[in-house]
């Protein structure tokens, strides 16, 4: 195997990495330290589109790890870039937060239920059953269907909540049509992140903590991949999968001199 090219960018994400139920995992902040010091390209991204950069800034800065606004990149991101791309001032039926919705109206689309070109599908605490059913007529009528990310569950204090990957499968199953997902483990999520920061994948790790969509996406985008263990993967868990991080560590406090 040839030998990689030294790190220069770090991606990282954040549920199970560096944090865990609003609590920092130790070595979470010591590692942004040594990231911001360093001056090196690097981004914290989530999966979860319901907050903006900004939320989440102010939420980790609460907890004492110190992420500029610059630094996060979110599915709902990924998304409203890639819909960018595809069809510039656009509009959508969106199912989701403030985080989408604020990615969608930045880039100039139109939040309209009036023959929009796509039915954009996110995370939310609380579907409703309404806005599911005008989201399957307009799918039916022709609108593309987009989905922020493929994750079926999310993690909440009282245990598993159904997301927008599951949700997505009820509008499947009445449309026939299956969405187009914009989050990891797509490795558009890696690149267009990658080049919001001016980074190159060979030259780029991922650090993640599940194999399924972390460790996936940084393989298919060309970087070399940690999986730590403090999230939702278990050694164990590693050999039922085809494929295999660069390395496996317990922590992310493991990475800090990697840095």
């Amino acid at each position: 195997m040839a030998e990689r090219k030294p790190i220069e960018s770090w991606l990282t994400d954040m549920d199970g990495v560096l944090i865990h139920e609003g609590v920092p995992i130790p070595g979470a902040a010591e590692f942004i330290k040594r990231l911001r010091d360093s001056g090196k390209p690097f981004l914290v991204l989530t999966n979860n589109s319901i907050y903006t950069p900004r939320d989440l800034q102010a939420r980790l800065a609460r907890m004492g790890l110190d992420v500029p606004v610059g630094n996060i990149w979110t599915s709902a991101l990924a998304t409203a870039k890639f819909l960018e791309d595809q069809r510039p001032g656009g509009t959508a039926y969106v199912i989701g937060e403030a985080g989408l919705t604020t990615a969608l109206h930045d880039i100039g689309y139109i939040l309209t239920d009036h023959e929009p070109d796509y039915v954009v599908l996110g995370e939310t605490r609380t579907y409703s059953f309404e806005a599911l059913t005008r989201a399957i007529r307009l799918i039916n009528g022709g609108a593309r269907f987009i989905c922020t990310n493929p994750d079926e569950t999310g993690p909440s204090t009282e245990g598993p909540l159904p997301a927008t990957g599951a949700v997505a499968a009820l509008i499947t199953k009445a449309t026939g049509k299956e969405p187009y997902f914009a989050g990891k483990p797509n490795p558009l999520m890696m690149r267009t992140g990658l080049n919001a920061i001016g980074a190159h994948s060979e030259t780029s790790a991922m650090i993640g903590d599940r194999m399924d969509t972390d460790v996936l996406a940084g393989l298919e985008a060309g970087m070399e991949t940690f999986l730590v263990l403090t999230g939702l993967t278990t050694r164990a868990d590693i050999d039922h999968h085809p494929f295999r991080p660069s390395k496996v560590v317990d922590s992310i406090a493991d990475l800090v001199d990697r840095v």
